[in-house]
């Protein structure tokens, strides 16, 4: 039976030969991260910096551009006007104003009115949805809340299937995954909202499970290989798992693209935030999370009781 293979089964590359490269290289990109977070900062979306989302319906296909200078004559500030899945379904973002929630209906109001007179056909009303600023606040301390506990979450997880080591290796990864992500997001200006958190979650959820499949083929061969030195042992875990990632990588990209490309704008920065986490969460369990083990060391006396030893 034929069966697709990105890679061979049996690969013999020595990733943790390099492991001072790839140190070097992701601590600067994180710390890059870090500046650009501080420095830039993120486009945060309506959903954490407080708005109005308007979502209308037009006849036919809808004229974008002149919505967009409809909305945008009225001098309510930042506006952002995107298809909404269908041709003819539009979402309009109008930026917090200073007025308050008042501000913000009146501006609504406003919007009815100039597309009402203005656009040349008629216009249905479908969603109004205003997000003041004690509602955004609350948002960004409960997304900072959910990244924090998965985190955690995944160590304790991680630490009582194997041991303390590969919880700490496992965290390292996913602080660099999730502080690369914010970093791109930062330097690209991309709008942050609840869509990316969910991304980010979901991020360190790939990333782990990629982390955890490596991790178990190398304590399965500290149970087989009692004498190889640790780096000749990390290496052999991560050939023998490379076919399983890149596959698992390589079919998820496929799902991922064609959202990003068939999806349309909603759900766009979602899929573009989990694409890079495909490529940023393989690279971590392979460059990071692998080689940690060989600066902290692992025990060798792994239990024999379900897997037999073999020498090497």
């Amino acid at each position: 039976m034929f069966r697709l293979k990105l890679v061979p089964q049996e690969t013999n590359f020595q990733f943790i030969r390099i492991r001072n490269i790839t140190f070097v290289i992701s601590g600067l990109l994180t710390l890059a991260s870090i500046v650009l977070y501080l420095t830039l900062g993120l486009n945060f979306g309506i959903d954490f910096r407080g708005g109005t989302m308007v979502e209308i319906g037009t006849e036919g296909a809808a004229d974008v551009g002149r919505i967009r200078s409809i909305v945008s004559g009225l001098g309510l500030g930042d506006v952002q006007v995107q298809t909404f899945g269908a041709d003819n379904d539009v979402l309009i973002r109008i930026g917090q104003s200073a007025g308050g929630e008042q501000a913000q209906q009146l501006g609504v109001a406003a919007v009815k009115a100039a597309l009402d007179r203005d656009y040349g056909s008629p216009v249905t009303y479908r969603r109004v949805e205003l997000v003041g600023p004690k509602v955004s606040s609350d948002l960004i301390n409960a997304g900072v809340l959910a990244v924090l506990l998965a985190v955690g979450a995944m160590l304790i997880y991680v630490w009582f299937r194997f041991e303390w080591q590969f919880g700490v290796g496992s965290v390292i990864a996913l602080v660099h995954d999730v502080a690369m992500t914010i970093g791109l997001f930062s330097l690209l200006q991309l709008e942050f909202n609840l869509a990316i958190v969910a991304a980010i979650l979901t991020i360190v959820g790939y990333s782990m499970n990629d982390t955890v499949v490596v991790y178990d083929r190398v304590r399965e061969n500290l149970r087989k290989y009692k004498k190889i030195p640790l780096e000749e042992l990390l290496n052999l875990a991560i050939n023998e798992t490379l076919s399983r990632t890149t596959m698992t990588a390589f079919t998820t990209f496929i799902a991922l693209a064609a959202l990003f490309i068939f999806g349309g704008e909603v759900i766009r920065g979602f899929t573009f935030a989990m694409i890079w986490g495909i490529f940023i969460g393989t690279y971590s369990s392979i460059f990071i999370a692998a080689p940690f083990l060989l600066l902290v060391g692992v025990k060798r006396n792994w239990s024999d009781s379900d897997a037999p030893a073999a020498k090497r």
